[in-house]
């Protein structure tokens, strides 16, 4: 494998990898969210000050 396939494919993995995390992290915000749901008294409180 010369330089260039070498590093084509190293940025490939790179972005893919990046792309997954971010994934992981989006799914697991959500799951938190539908697990421990913000109660509107709560948000009630941060829009007054």
């Amino acid at each position: 494998m010369d330089k260039w396939a070498f590093g084509i494919t190293m940025m490939v993995v790179g972005i893919g990898g990046t792309f997954l995390t971010l994934a992981i992290l989006i799914w697991s915000i959500q799951l938190l969210k539908k697990l421990f749901p913000l109660s509107a008294e709560d948000g009630d409180k941060s829009k007054q000050s």
